[in-house]
């Protein structure tokens, strides 16, 4: 099977990639219905609204996975239009560079913000593809309200499966009256008016709560996995956890909350780490969750939002510990983890260690062996299984 990279509505012809490129999965594609039904109108508002060099027409995209949103606006978007794309995922904003780049798209001012940034002031048109996550939608319901205007037009859309009671609910409380459209593809439009005298609820992101039986305290921003409960995989890591030697380089590779990274430098105030997530939020949270607990151990952490380990030097790490996921935005893949391994061989030093958590049913120790040359069964539960493999010359 060939991975459909072509993007085809009405007369909008692009090619679309996910990110990372060369995907095993080739089922998966960079776009769904939910996309295309958010296109289908804004490119008919954008070729409906009249020109306005004094009032130049600002959109902003929310959670566009791979740039299909970004991509498919556009191609019809006037000269001196702005354009706002915020993304919690480094992938994300990856993809979306990326087949810019492929479809030659440079025609207007585009601003990439993450999670953490504000919001633009008064947009004339917000594309709204809705996060699994309710928490992030709390979120971002809240900084829209602040941002948009009872002139915005809101298009909003997600599989039909997703717009539920509840989520229908939240919009009532943060923008105003709000129905959601007929089924069209699997997926549904949320029709919300912009109530003036409404007031949303408060937000009290980032949260943040006791670890059990601890005087720990972390902190999670609104689309870290896990928010208010430690998630069971990681607890049980923390069992299990490489004894590390004073000044090695340690990098938690998908660090999350920095739960990890926290017992790390309890169990080695003198080590080196290095704290990844593709996600801008979860290193915000990891930062947040140091900070909180141990301020002093700040000057010898770094904490960086990446691609797996792309920024980090070859050979140069004693420790990489890891939590790996088996999904992508909603797709069960484990590509993302198998990068992870790659990247962590080539960043370990000779005779460096990589020790990993996994569900029992995924194949990474076969994958690890392969990689590695071989790979040790460390400890296991019903659920879990803590693997290591050492890079050797």
């Amino acid at each position: 099977m060939i991975m459909n990279t072509l993007f085809s509505l009405g007369a909008t012809k692009l090619h679309l990639q996910r990110w990372p490129l060369n995907q095993p999965n080739q089922s998966l594609q960079a776009w769904d219905a939910a996309d295309e039904l958010i296109l289908e109108q804004a490119i008919a508002y954008c070729r409906a609204r009249p020109a306005n060099a004094s009032n130049p027409l600002q959109v902003l995209i929310l959670n566009d996975a791979f740039g299909a949103l970004s991509c498919g606006v556009s191609t019809v978007l006037p000269i001196e239009s702005a354009l706002f794309v915020v993304q919690d995922s480094v992938l994300s904003q990856h993809a979306s560079r990326h087949n810019r780049t492929q479809n030659a798209i440079s025609n207007h001012a585009l601003y990439e913000l993450t999670s953490l940034d504000p919001l633009p002031t008064a947009p004339h048109l917000v594309l709204y593809k809705l996060p699994s996550n309710h928490s992030y939608l709390k979120y971002q319901l809240a900084a829209l309200k602040q941002s948009i205007t009872p002139h915005t037009r809101l298009i909003i859309a997600a599989k039909a499966k997703d717009i539920t009671r509840n989520v229908l609910s939240l919009f009532e409380q943060y923008i105003g009256p709000t129905q959601a459209s007929l089924t069209i593809k699997k997926c549904r439009y949320i029709e919300t008016e912009y109530d003036t005298t409404r007031q949303p609820p408060a937000t009290n992101f980032p949260l943040r709560w006791r670890l059990d039986n601890s005087n720990i305290m972390l902190v999670n921003h609104a689309n870290v996995f896990a928010r208010e409960q430690l998630d069971i995989g990681a607890r049980f890591f923390l069992d299990h956890l490489p004894t590390v030697a004073t000044n090695s380089t340690v990098i938690d590779l998908g660090c999350g909350n920095g739960v990890l990274s926290l017992q790390l430098l309890t169990q080695q105030p003198q080590c080196n780490l290095i704290a990844c997530d593709e996600s801008y939020m979860a290193v915000a949270s990891a930062q947040a969750t140091i900070m909180e607990n141990y301020p002093h151990f700040l000057a010898q952490c770094q904490f960086i939002a990446d691609d797996c380990l792309t920024r980090q030097a070859d050979n140069s790490a004693d420790w990489v510990i890891c939590n790996p996921p088996f999904h992508q935005q909603s797709a069960v893949t484990t590509h993302i983890a198998s990068q992870m391994f790659r990247d962590a061989k080539r960043v370990l030093k000779t005779g460096g260690r990589l020790r990993i958590v996994a569900n029992r049913h995924l194949p990474y120790r076969l994958q690890l062996e392969k990689l590695f040359g071989h790979c040790q069964q460390l400890a296991a539960n019903p659920k879990f299984v803590i693997l290591e493999s050492i890079k050797r010359s």
